[in-house]
């Protein structure tokens, strides 16, 4: 069970630093970026004995994470091989973030984690996730966006020259292409839309908008046009849906 969150410096640095061991040792890492993201979400919201979609679950990790703490959780990916690469994918589908496999109003709490970024229709991706949510509850959304220092995931901090030349460089160097090519797996996604489509919705409120890795003070850079987007790293945003009433079956 995880403790109360606290967004504090010495967290900030503990996850920032993590991501150097992505590579190396990534049931680590994503194992404790599972459990901050759980800690985070408990914030908002009690998890035990709710209805969750993990939109982009991957491997598991953070779907895993919420079952630890008492939700039912089912998880979504897009990618088999990805979704067993830890082991079997219990209680997970395949499907995709552009059309979830789950009737509307069914949720209590609909997430994702750095996956937004990664779909070529975002605001199609976040549009599903407020439909499969019920009235009253959750969606926590959380992506890299694209002029943060990672927002080029492996070929960063070349993105800031354009996509395509640092997917070449990265390739030049590494023998082979990354992951993430601009424009195929990974695009260009910015604070300001992304927080424009969601006050731009009548079907939901915006709880809270927040640099994801920073420490609780740092709030205020999301204020600050520009600086925001280079700044923020990861962007979360908190919004309940409208209305109210009991979560259905999935």
């Amino acid at each position: 069970m995880n403790g109360p969150h606290r967004a504090t410096l010495a967290r900030s640095v503990r996850l920032l630093s993590a991501f150097r061991g992505e590579h190396t040792d990534p049931e680590r890492f994503y194992g404790l970026m599972a459990s901050d993201t759980v800690a985070q979400l408990g914030a908002y919201t009690g998890l035990s004995g709710a209805t969750v979609i993990d939109v982009g679950s991957g491997s598991g990790f953070l779907t895993r994470e919420l079952r630890a703490a008492g939700a039912r959780c089912a998880g979504v990916d897009c990618d088999a091989g990805e979704m067993t690469a830890f082991g079997p994918a219990t209680g997970s589908v395949l499907g995709s973030a552009l059309e979830l496999p789950f009737r509307s109003d069914g949720a209590d709490v609909c997430l994702s984690s750095n996956v937004l970024e990664h779909v070529a229709d975002p605001w199609r991706m976040a549009a599903e996730m407020v439909r499969v949510t019920r009235p009253g509850g959750l969606v926590y959304l959380s992506f890299t966006n694209w002029l943060s220092p990672w927002g080029g995931h492996e070929t960063s901090p070349w993105h800031y020259l354009g996509g395509e030349w640092a997917a070449r460089r990265y390739e030049r160097r590494h023998g082979r292409p990354p992951k993430n090519l601009h424009g195929q797996s990974l695009y260009a996604v910015s604070v300001a839309d992304t927080l424009a489509w969601a006050r731009g919705r009548s079907d939901v409120e915006l709880v809270d908008a927040l640099p994801r890795y920073h420490p609780g003070w740092a709030k205020g850079v999301l204020r600050i046009r520009g600086l925001r987007e280079v700044a923020t790293w990861n962007l979360v945003l908190v919004l309940r849906k409208h209305g109210a009433g009991p979560a259905t079956a999935l």
